[in-house]
């Protein structure tokens, strides 16, 4: 391999380490040998993933009852109140929020398969498909590459680095 493609990846490397990436050499050799945007891909998931609840964190459940019960019959009220009554019965507050943390993963996957392949949706007989893509874009807003096949790196890209798996505590 070329000293300058040992150089682009070992400086791509670095900005992949610095994000917590198991592997980030991996990533860099991928993008520079196979140019696959990784960076664009990480970037995204990475601020993706800052929409799903936090492991660990139930901080949000009193948020949403709260919300219910100054607004019962406001938008997402159900969920303040299905908590409220869940938590009265003696769910546990950890056990709601890693139920909720993988559904939450589960839309974020399958919303990066929907990015990443236009016959996701169940079509109508006879109506027109739409194709759709993620870019990554230029200064100017122009597209300079599609980051594609999203979902192969979503369980990869968990903030925790364990992937969704439970951790030992809280598995059975």
């Amino acid at each position: 391999m070329p000293a300058d493609r040992d150089e682009a990846i070992s400086r791509l490397a670095e900005h992949f380490r610095a994000w917590g990436v198991k592997n980030p050499e991996d990533w860099a050799r991928s993008q520079v040998l196979h140019g696959i945007d990784q960076y664009a891909r990480l970037v995204f998931l990475r601020g993706a993933w800052q929409c799903v609840v936090k492991a660990g964190d139930t901080s949000w459940i009193d948020a949403y009852i709260g919300a219910a019960e100054r607004d019962p019959d406001g938008p997402g009220a159900g969920a303040g109140h299905a908590l409220k009554r869940l938590c009265s019965a003696g769910a546990s507050r950890e056990d709601l929020a890693e139920l909720v943390r993988v559904m939450q993963f589960e839309v974020l996957f399958g919303f990066a398969y929907l990015l990443s392949d236009a016959e996701a949706p169940a079509y109508p007989q006879g109506a027109p498909h739409i194709d759709w893509r993620l870019f990554r874009l230029d200064e100017d807003g122009k597209p300079v590459s599609g980051i594609d096949s999203l979902h192969e790196s979503v369980l990869e890209t968990d903030p925790t680095g364990n992937e969704m798996r439970p951790t030992p505590s809280r598995s059975g």
